[in-house]
């Protein structure tokens, strides 16, 4: 694993703060990217910065234990971020959206504890996977303004083998993670197309029964 600089990791994340605003993913203020560095260090975004217009001074340096380095404010769900790093060895990125398939896939099944994705091609977006016929299970968490309570919450989730690539906070958003940006953009962007096909995929099913 090749992990970055600061300046490219804080180029990688702008971009992505950029390109998901434009997708709807992250609206405003909400969501947050970070990377780990070569050093050990973590670039995040910042407390409270629009993702569309993210700049220079929106990225902000945390030690490896998830401590800022200046007097900026990180994410406030930096505990979340630092727990996928500090379980994982091997992850380079961590991607939080708030899209509006993600966060309705959540809400409308309040009784899912978990997404189960089969059968679909772009199964094979996701890292490990060679296969459509592959079985994806998302874990579904319930929301909580406490970071380090909902942290305990997930643990338990990605101690389990296999272990997901991505899980889903409900009425909140989307967490993934990757190697690096780029493996962790695509499976946001793998994940957010399946999330708008299982819908659109439900509702027919739906009218069809009707």
């Amino acid at each position: 694993m090749k992990l970055a600089t600061f300046d490219t990791a804080r180029r990688q994340l702008i971009y992505i703060g950029k390109a998901f605003h434009a997708r709807g993913w992250a609206p405003a203020t909400s969501g947050n990217f970070s990377a780990r560095m070569a050093d050990g260090s973590i670039a995040i975004t910042a407390s409270g910065r629009h993702k569309g217009r993210l700049g220079d001074a929106d990225i902000i340096t945390l030690d490896a234990q998830g401590n800022a380095l200046d007097d900026r404010r990180p994410s406030a769900e930096t505990p979340l971020h630092m727990q996928l790093y500090r379980l994982f060895p091997e992850v380079g990125a961590v991607l939080h959206t708030h899209s509006p398939g993600a966060v309705a896939l959540s809400r409308a099944f309040p009784q899912l504890r978990a997404w189960t994705i089969q059968g679909h091609e772009l199964l094979k977006a996701l890292p490990g996977q060679t296969t459509h016929e592959a079985t994806v299970t998302l874990p579904i968490v319930s929301n909580d303004q406490d970071m380090r309570a909902l942290a305990a919450a997930v643990e338990p989730h990605l101690k389990r083998a296999p272990v997901p690539p991505a899980y889903l906070i409900r009425g909140h958003g989307l967490y993934a993670w990757g190697r690096d940006v780029e493996e962790a953009e695509r499976v946001v962007e793998a994940l957010e197309w399946l999330f708008a096909a299982d819908l659109t995929e439900r509702q027919y099913r739906t009218g069809a029964k009707a």
